[in-house]
């Protein structure tokens, strides 16, 4: 075994050290109050191992390194100073998408600079990893296109099945696999590895086209897990530790969390990505001849005031409105009144991991108000209000009881189980499941129609007044 030169040797220990930092920001990163401080654990972890890759002894000139640095630097700059929190699942999904198309590109680059110097071996370990990074990266790549087209509204929000969706795929993934087996016993030929991705960007396409904007949070995660895994398999390809390990915790992270999000729905992956549940969200509505009764922002503060325990819920419709600030604003003064106030946060509430989470944090809602659904299911029975604000679904009593409803079984928040529910919203239609909710015709509810943002300020400037 060759012994280490002293800068191998340091290399070696500062990647360890970026490793710890990456593992003790990945556990932070499990709670809300600590999650800051794990983002700047693993932002440390990374910029140890930047700055120990660039004094790699391979690298021969710096030039398109800092041309690539600047331009990172400035478009990632932008992305967080002008990124609206409503758009920010679309970032996280090109982000995931710029993950894995990075890992296949930086493969395909070690792959070819290996077979100019005439150093590979068909069957071996390198054209592996090479075949496991581009099949990976491209779909991650080309799924988190199709995943941000559908949060931006640039395609049909709604499932997109092709004919033979299923069989068409599969012929895919057999074709892929019979193509890369050549491509590893055959290293001299590249253009195996080119049809493996042109395959997979096909993949990538109709796995995520079918999928519905209900399903994206589960999309997300997946795609995140996905760039990781990418990113671990070049790691091998290039026998990088720190990107081996790297990749290997954002990969295991993303797909635990992704069954979580599955098991809060009450469904499988395999549904998930082949089941195509869903609408637009937003669409026809499905009342019937029923109707309700519209309140208003008096109706609301009113009874609000008066109460001793209220449970806010919110949904997709509150980051669309933009209105987290002004809700907490609501809160305290709430507070200030005595009423005791928590936040629900359900799984899957929003287009993305975290989603509602990272929402009411930009609003400097206080961690200990804010309760996943284990936590506060029980509290409803207890609570004087439910207040739902852009939240559909996942409060959905529907869950329960119809056996024949795409969300039959799912967890939901039991609001229903307050002694009064009150829901703004701007209309009856269903949310992106597209299923009518049964609450909103309960004689406990009050509908109050309209603009979230512009809603809880018209409540706020009453509170204040009263």
């Amino acid at each position: 075994m060759d012994q280490l030169t002293t800068q191998e040797l340091i290399t070696k220990l500062l990647y360890l050290v970026s490793i710890v930092f990456f593992i003790f920001g990945l556990k932070n990163l499990g709670s809300p109050k600590t999650a800051r401080r794990g983002n700047i654990f693993a932002s440390l972890g990374m910029f140890i191992a930047v700055v120990v890759t660039l004094f790699h002894q391979d690298i021969i000139s710096y030039t398109w390194i800092i041309v690539g640095l600047v331009a990172g630097g400035l478009l990632g700059g932008i992305a967080a100073r002008t990124v609206k929190m409503t758009d920010m699942p679309q970032m996280v999904a090109i982000f995931n998408g710029f993950g894995g198309g990075a890992s296949t590109l930086v493969a395909l680059a070690e792959y070819h600079h290996l077979m100019d110097k005439a150093a590979l071996i068909p069957g071996g370990q390198t054209e592996i990893t090479v075949a496991i990074s581009i099949i990976i990266g491209t779909i991650t790549f080309f799924g988190s296109l199709v995943a941000f087209a559908k949060l931006q509204g640039l395609v049909r929000g709604a499932p997109i099945v092709l004919p033979f969706h299923n069989g068409m795929n599969g012929l895919f993934i057999l074709a892929t696999l019979i193509i890369a087996v050549l491509g590893i016993i055959t290293p001299i030929n590249p253009m195996y590895f080119y049809i493996v991705l042109a395959l997979m960007a096909l993949l990538g396409v109709t796995m995520v086209i079918p999928i519905g904007g209900a399903d994206m949070p589960v999309v997300i995660s997946l795609l995140n897990s996905f760039s990781g895994l990418a990113a671990s398999a070049t790691g091998f390809v290039l026998m990088n530790e720190v990107l081996i390990v790297s990749g290997a915790l954002v990969g295991a992270a993303g797909l635990i969390l992704t069954f979580l999000m599955c098991d809060a729905m009450n469904r499988s992956l395999y549904n998930v990505l082949f089941g195509a549940v869903g609408t637009d969200g937003g669409g026809g509505a499905v009342a019937g001849d029923r109707s309700v009764t519209a309140y208003t922002a008096d109706d609301a503060m009113v009874l609000l005031e008066n109460a001793n325990k209220v449970i806010i819920v919110p949904g997709y419709g509150l980051a669309v409105a933009q209105a987290q600030h002004v809700l907490q604003e609501m809160v305290e003064l709430l507070q200030k009144e005595g009423v005791k106030v928590l936040y629900a946060i359900h799984p899957v509430a929003g287009r993305m991991p975290g989603h509602m989470n990272v929402l009411l944090a930009e609003a400097n809602a206080p961690y200990d108000l804010l309760k996943d659904l284990d936590e506060i299911n029980d509290e409803f029975q207890s609570a004087d209000v439910a207040l739902v604000v852009g939240a559909n679904d996942v409060t959905n009593p529907a869950a329960r009881t119809e056996t024949d409803s795409p969300i039959y079984g799912m967890p939901i928040l039991n609001v229903d189980h307050a002694e009064r529910v009150m829901i703004i919203k701007r209309s009856l239609n269903p949310g992106f499941a597209g299923v009518d909710n049964p609450l909103f015709f309960e004689e406990k509810t009050m509908m109050l129609f309209g603009d979230a943002k512009e809603m809880v300020t018209d409540i706020v400037s009453l509170l204040k007044e009263a």
